[in-house]
This record gives structure tokens, sequence and C-alpha cells, in this order.
């Protein structure tokens, strides 16, 4: 299976060389596929994802504040790789600093006490399509991923990239059969994450499905937008945009 999957990776990386393009010209070569995908995950979110988001927000804004913090502690566990093989050591080190205060005197990173120690939270989070990206490897055509939602074969390489070693947590819970952690720790983990972007974005994704002629084209365009602005880590904020927590569902 592991051997299937790096030929599979190699394949990919070959054809998103192969086409370089900008964030308006990337080719939506599955586009009857992926809006078929789209209105799944849509009737998907309204069903559920959307529902629970809306009674997420219903929770004290400590726990929620607290949630979110872990959710952020924990992404560093990608982050920081990312930071290295983009050759900013210095974010690296203050990100390794953050996770190593937070995750102990904070208590896995509920409190953010290294914001309050000077170590201030002044990063974007990466992962391995944005270190792709800034090493020159193209979108190649866009995806749409059924429950992870838009996505590019550059970025669905980085997302196998994570399962495949390159993300820690994943590790240590689905990988590793260990005593402290089970698998079911990082599928939730990921849930909670998407819970958390959902329930932030609720008005800003109505707003763009009222005010869009093309709903799927729309998100499409933002998608891609975001992710250029990430990889060229430009601070210029898109409109429906709530933060930069577009996930990262990853995460994707």
């Amino acid at each position: 299976m592991n051997k299937f999957l790096k030929i599979f990776i190699a394949t990919l990386l070959i054809l998103s060389f192969a086409n370089k393009s900008s964030a308006e010209d990337v080719k939506d070569c599955f586009e009857g596929l992926n809006r078929a995908t789209f209105a799944f995950n849509q009737g998907l979110d309204k069903a559920i994802i959307e529902p629970i988001s809306k009674g997420y927000r219903k929770l004290p804004m400590p726990i929620r504040t607290g949630t979110s913090n872990i959710l952020s502690n924990l992404s560093n566990l990608v982050t920081i790789p990312n930071n290295i093989l983009q050759g900013d050591l210095k974010t690296a080190g203050i990100n390794t600093a953050r996770l190593s205060v937070n995750t102990t005197i904070g208590i896995f990173g509920i409190f953010d006490v290294a914001q309050q120690m000077g170590l201030v939270k002044n990063y974007n989070k990466e992962d391995y399509g944005q270190t792709l990206g800034k090493w020159g490897v193209g979108e190649g055509c866009y995806l749409i991923l059924p429950i992870l939602g838009p996505s590019t074969v550059r970025d669905s390489v980085g997302t196998l990239t994570s399962v495949l070693g390159g993300d820690p947590w994943y590790n240590v819970t689905v990988k590793n059969d260990t005593q402290y952690f089970k698998d079911s720790d990082y599928y939730v983990s990921k849930g909670t994450d998407g819970i958390n972007f959902r329930s932030k974005n609720i008005e800003a994704f109505d707003n763009l499905e009222i005010n869009s002629m093309d709903f799927y084209a729309s998100v499409r365009s933002l998608y891609l937008q975001d992710r250029k602005q990430k990889i060229l880590n430009s601070n210029k904020i898109i409109d429906t945009q709530d933060d930069s927590d577009w996930d990262d569902l990853q995460s994707n």
C-alpha cells in the first residue's frame, strides 16, 4: 500500500510541476466530478456539520477558546517541520518554544502561557502543500475531496505526506499503538478542528452562497486565492474570510 501511495505521489508531483500556473489559471480538469462531490459535501454540511457548528457556538466562550487553543497547539506539530523545510528557522524556533511551553505549563495548550511569556503567536499555519508551493511546485488541477473539501493536486500530495509520516500527531495516534493515545484521538481532533472553523464562518459562507451566481465557482476562487496568499505569507484579507483557519481540513 505504501509503495502504491509513493508512486501515486510521485506521479502527482510530476503533473504539478508540469502545470505551474497562477491561482486564476488553475485548471478545473475534473469539473463534472468536482461539482458532484461539492454537492455531496454541501448536503453533508447542511444536514450535519452546520447544525453541529451552530450548537458548538452555544458552548461557553472559555470552552471554545480552550478548544481552539489546543487545536492551534497541535497544528504546530505540522507547522514546525514545514517552517524548517521552508528555511524559516527563526519561526520554527519560536513555534517549538510555544509548543513546549503550552503543552506543559499550558496543559496541552488549553492556556496560551507562551503568549504571556513573550512568545507571541505571530505565525501562519504551514503545511506540506504550502511548502511544495514555496519550492515552486505548481498547483496542478483543482480538486474537491469528499468531506475534506477544496484542494489541488499539489495540496492533495501535501495531505498524503502528512499521513505517510509527516504529521507527528497522526504518527503517535493512528500509526503507533501506544498506551497514551488512540486512533480516535486523531480523528476527533480533526473533526473538532473542522467544526471550530465552520462555526467561525457560518455567516461568511451563508453570505457567499446567497450572493453568488455560482457558489461552486466562488468557493473555488476563494480557496485558490487563500492558498496563494498563504504560500506568499500575504497579510491581505479576502472578503468572506473570517481568519486564516481555512483548513487545513486541511484540513487538505
